[in-house]
């Protein structure tokens, strides 16, 4: 998925009106005060440069509006395009049904897929998606649930990348999103029809983040729940963990020492809830008569476990994404559209 260049695009135009057919990687490197190597890694590998040098490369690449060069590339592909897809597939396993509808979703067209990881959390910037659009080598590209700045959003219009957003927005840009404060109000609404009020919620730990969460979306649309139903001596009580299984496990075991007992916990998705399920059931709870439990997705894991939880229609996210990139790549050149999914209460065994 990577490569280095040494040069320009020819004919492209310079910020000073001299083409950029002149301008060279050794002039980005010159203005930044790195050495070519740092130029390319910020390219090619911009997790491995620090945010203040990385920040000084991508001033110098926009002052030139420097691409790589990619004849190569081009030739290799024989006019085949190149479309990027870039999401932490690692960090959350609710983005690979989205890859897979995507790939559904492109599967009549002759475009190839590149796959790239962004190891950082949910709203947290994505060195690799600020340089993504600089390298010259896609001819679209799919940005999941990371935000989107301003300064990536002038460089992909810029270069003439055709760009769409799931799970997450920039108004200038297409986006297709389950609507989290609506499933955060499904769950208000069981909590109401069940009588809890005092709900402990576990999410991840916090972090730097440039963009409202989903969590806390849900959260909003829970509460807009209680509120609605005169609900107004109803808690929300935060338990920030790591995420994965072993997370849900200390919340487990957080809750376990709390003197008095929540009468439901809310997990931010459905890994959480599992190590919940798991840190509450080994010590010998019964769910739901000591306390209640919800997860978030709708992943096979809740319906193992038999979960109550909140189902996305993750799959589907992926084929609108297609949809509307693929109407960009044929010409459309229209207003921002935004396509809101809805999610669904999936009942379970936990509440």
């Amino acid at each position: 998925m990577t490569s280095s260049g040494s040069g320009a695009e020819p004919g492209a135009s310079h910020p000073s009106g001299a083409s950029t057919s002149k301008v060279t990687i050794y002039e980005v490197a010159r203005r930044a005060g790195v050495s070519i190597a740092t130029v390319s890694h910020v390219l090619n590998r911009p997790e491995r440069v620090a945010a203040a040098t990385r920040t000084k490369v991508l001033e110098a690449v926009d002052h030139f509006d420097f691409v790589p060069k990619a004849v190569a590339v081009s030739r290799a592909r024989q006019g085949v395009g190149r479309i990027g897809v870039i999401a932490p597939f690692t960090a959350y396993g609710s983005y690979h049904p989205r890859l897979l509808g995507l790939f559904d979703g492109l599967a009549a067209s002759a475009l190839e897929l590149a796959v790239f990881d962004c190891r950082a959390p949910v709203g947290a910037a994505s060195p690799t998606l600020e340089s993504l659009p600089m390298t010259g080598r896609l001819d679209g590209l799919i940005a999941m649930g990371l935000p989107v700045s301003d300064e990536v959003v002038e460089r992909t219009m810029r270069r003439g990348l055709p760009t769409v957003l799931v799970d997450t927005i920039h108004p200038a840009l297409d986006r297709v999103l389950v609507d989290d404060v609506a499933g955060g109000r499904l769950i208000g609404e069981h909590l109401v029809a069940r009588g809890d009020r005092r709900i402990a919620f576990v999410h991840e730990l916090p972090e730097v983040v440039l963009t409202q969460t989903a969590g806390e979306l849900r959260m909003q649309g829970c509460g807009d729940a209680l509120v609605a139903a005169s609900a107004a001596d109803a808690t929300i009580r935060h338990i920030p963990v790591a995420n994965s299984l072993a997370g849900g496990r200390a919340a487990a075991a957080e809750i376990r020492g709390w003197d008095e007992r929540p009468d439901c916990i809310v997990a931010h998705h459905d890994t959480l809830a599992a190590g919940v399920w798991q840190g509450l059931t080994s010590a010998g709870w019964q769910l739901p008569a000591d306390v209640g439990l919800i997860g978030y997705d709708g992943t096979d894991l809740a319906d193992a476990l038999g979960i109550t939880t909140v189902r996305q229609p993750f799959h589907r996210t992926g084929m609108e994404a297609a949809d509307l990139l693929l109407s960009r790549l044929d010409g459309y050149a229209g207003p921002p559209r935004t396509v809101l999914l809805q999610p669904a209460f999936v009942p379970g065994a936990t509440s």
